[in-house]
């Protein structure tokens, strides 16, 4: 949704497109530490699962509704800070307009947090089941409305107003809202699913599996959360010292981030496939596997954005519009970056989740500070300076490799017959 939501704004023109980026590197930090907290769900099924004993669906129906909870408490805070994103974005050294106009951009896309959560959460307790076709079928139904939507609300087509900007946030509001209404209503009506009767009993809190996600859930939000605030903050970084190249910036990030979909969801498997194997080696075996396949998919994309990076581009940004050649040129140097760290965002990612699959999530939240804030970060800072935005992808990429190296060592560990890493 957000690949086809900036192809829409960036047919504003490139200051739209700028001004969504700022906007949702705040929105997508805060999203990021909610999926964390639903992440738990699946390797905590899975295990059960596993184990070989009998899955309870009061067991089930508890983590769920805790999933709920937990979020409902993360968003309040969340929508508050994000109400007031304007002067956070002038703190963070960016154009009063531009910083306006992200804001007022997050006035309505803000409200998708919540559906959105809950969408992830039924996603999750699917994925742990191994019975994922409702959310595919939800999540690709939910794309072509956003961009339906984006269509019809930005230009004013159709006789609606044409509210630009806004109308791209309203878009994404009402394709979250209808992802978690349809992914609710399929869980309840089918077959498969009724017997767990997800719904009963919501108004209760079940505090103890809500403590058992946050012991979970909160080390591998943090850890997400680190890695997309080391974006964040390139963001940042780029808007302050080189505005001119933030639409380049923003093409490339929204097309690494849609490559990235494909490991993260492989990453999703390999928790489940992890946590559920009986042994050790078949464990390990899982693990491999999906490694391979999470690099594999990482290198097709990255020989696509580096042979063949002006098609992409024309995607998102009108060729007539001034400043565009410019713009083209910028991103194309950038995309052959983000082709380089493809395989390392893969092998982390793909490494967390199985990692996850061990229930081992505090040392991979500790790498992912160190690797994010202590080489990734400093390293852009460094090199912003005299290469601007193409030093901060730089050190966007040492900070990835650095994570995913390390990962590696500490699954190596488990892998070969060493100490199993210490549950979390």
């Amino acid at each position: 949704m957000n690949l086809t939501s900036a192809a829409m704004i960036g047919r504003i023109n490139p200051e739209a497109l700028g001004a969504s980026t700022l906007g949702l590197a705040l929105y997508n930090t805060c999203l990021m530490f909610g999926i964390g907290l639903t992440a738990a769900i699946s390797p905590l099924v899975a295990r059960e699962r596993g184990s070989g004993a009998v899955a309870t669906t009061d067991a089930i129906r508890r983590l769920v509704h805790a999933g709920f909870w937990n979020n409902i408490i993360v968003v309040i805070p969340v929508w508050c800070l994000l109400w007031e994103a304007a002067p956070v974005l002038r703190l963070l050294g960016q154009e009063s307009r531009l910083a306006d106009e992200a804001a007022s951009y997050l006035h309505v896309m803000q409200w998708s947090l919540l559906p959105a959560l809950i969408y992830l959460v039924l996603r999750s307790l699917l994925a742990a089941l191994e019975r994922p076709r409702w959310a595919v079928v939800t999540g690709v139904g939910a794309v072509v409305l956003n961009f339906v939507l984006n269509w019809l609300l930005i230009d004013g087509h159709a006789g609606l107003p044409a509210l630009g900007l806004l109308g791209s946030g309203l878009a994404t509001f009402l394709s979250n809202l209808f992802m978690a209404g349809a992914l609710s209503v399929a869980v309840a009506v089918d077959p498969r699913f009724r017997k767990l009767r997800l719904f009963q009993g919501l108004g209760r809190v079940p505090w103890r599996a809500c403590a058992t996600l946050w012991r979970l859930g909160a080390p591998i939000g943090i850890g997400i959360v680190l890695e997309v605030g080391m974006f964040t903050a390139a963001t940042a970084l780029v808007g302050h010292y080189d505005p001119v190249s933030l639409p380049a910036h923003a093409i490339a990030l929204q097309v690494a981030s849609f490559t990235f979909m494909v490991p993260l969801g492989i990453a999703q498997a390999a928790t489940v496939r992890v946590a559920g194997a009986a042994k050790r080696a078949a464990s390990a075996r899982a693990g491999w596997v999906a490694l391979m396949l999470g690099l594999g998919v990482a290198l097709a994309s990255a020989v696509v954005l580096v042979t063949v990076p002006e098609p992409i581009i024309g995607l998102f940004i009108d060729p007539s519009e001034p400043g565009a050649q410019a713009v083209t040129r910028a991103a194309a140097l950038l995309l052959g970056i983000a082709g380089i760290f493809q395989l390392a965002d893969a092998a982390q990612v793909v490494l967390g989740g199985m990692l996850r699959g061990l229930q081992d999530t505090r040392m991979p939240m500790l790498i992912a500070m160190f690797s994010y804030w202590g080489v990734g970060l400093p390293l852009a800072f460094v090199l912003v300076i005299n290469n601007a935005t193409t030093g901060v992808w730089i050190g966007l990429t040492a900070g990835l490799f650095t994570v995913a190296l390390l990962l590696l060592g500490r699954w190596w560990v488990f892998s070969s017959g060493g100490r199993r890493p210490p549950i979390a």
